[in-house]
Order: structure tokens, then sequence, then C-alpha cells
């Protein structure tokens, strides 16, 4: 694969068909997609927890209200105790990298201590877990009409209700999920 066959930017929109439950009706981010696999982070599945707690447990006290109610979403089955922060904002944090031009993702603490203290990004969300695919594996399951390819938009990711991003990740392309078979079909 060359550069310019990665999917890193696009969103993974599960079909009606997925068989995994880690993965029924779920939007993934791609953060990193390459020759030897690929790394996203699904944006639709919140977890029963919010922004302040994974602060307080880090010892950080919040000092931005909305991050009081914000939830934390479930990046993946993998490594669930891992965080990530993927944020609008290319402010020189330790562990950052771009995604796209508008979307980065940061995994160290430095960017979860500017948050606490009301200097991090405006648009952002925390995951914990990652969902990941060994080389050639995700090209796999979308040639078995798994996934459908999205480009991403920070509409989707950052301000589209979590139970409408499904819909709206496939409707910006014109699919409406609500009328595709479950079962996929092979010429």
């Amino acid at each position: 694969m060359n550069s310019t066959q990665t999917l890193a930017g696009q969103l993974l929109v599960a079909m009606p068909g997925m068989a995994d439950p880690n993965f029924r009706q779920s939007v993934t981010y791609i953060c990193e997609h390459s020759n030897s696999g690929a790394l996203g982070l699904v944006i639709n599945q919140p977890l029963d927890m919010v922004v302040s707690e994974v602060l307080e447990q880090l010892e950080m006290r919040p000092s931005n209200e909305a991050l009081l109610t914000q939830p934390v979403l479930r990046g993946g089955p993998v490594q669930t105790e891992r965080g990530f922060v993927l944020h609008e904002s290319s402010h020189d944090w330790d562990a950052t990298t771009e995604v796209s031009q508008s979307i980065f993702v940061t995994t160290s603490r430095d960017i979860l201590s500017d948050l606490a203290s009301g200097k991090g990004p405006e648009r952002m969300q925390i995951a914990l877990g990652y969902s990941g695919w060994d080389a050639g594996q995700l090209e796999a399951e979308i040639c078995q009409n798994a996934w459908l390819t999205v480009p991403a938009t920070a509409a989707i990711v950052f301000e589209t209700p979590f139970e409408q991003r499904w819909q709206a990740a496939a409707g910006s392309i014109g699919i409406d999920l609500a009328t595709i078979t479950p079962q996929a079909g092979h010429a």
C-alpha cells in the first residue's frame, strides 16, 4: 500500500450485518493505516464515565464546566485502560499525531493537564481503548462488506450526537443504512 491508499482520517461505518458485538452500529475514526495494519477509535459508544472522572483519577481538578458532563468513549476492545484524545487543536503536546489537516490524536498526559486547567483543545473526545487490525485484516473486512468507508468531518467527529453518528456518517455519502440488507452479496 502506498500513502495515497491510506484510510487514516476516514471513518469506518459498520454495515448492518456486522456480527462482531464490539462494532455493531459503530463508527470508527481511523488514526493510523499502513502496510503493518490499522488503529482506530470508535466515536459513537459512550461509556458510563465522564471526562472529569478520568481527570480526577489522575489527581487533576477540571476547571472547565463542560468536562464535568462530557462522556468518555469506548475507543475499542484493545487495551481499554489506554487513553486517547481526539481533538482539533494543533498544539504541540508530547505525543500528538496529525491524522488529517484538522484532526489530531494525542496519547500523552500533558494534554489532560491542559484540559483540566482550561488550556486544552475546545473540541475533543477522550476514548479509552482502541480498535486494531493486523496487516491486511481491515482491507479483507472491507472486501467482505463489513465496513463502509466515509470521509471524516469535524462535524461528525465532534458535533453530531453519539446516537446519530452511525446514520449521519453513512448519510454523508448518500447511504441510508435502514435500506441496506444485513446479508452481503457477492457476484
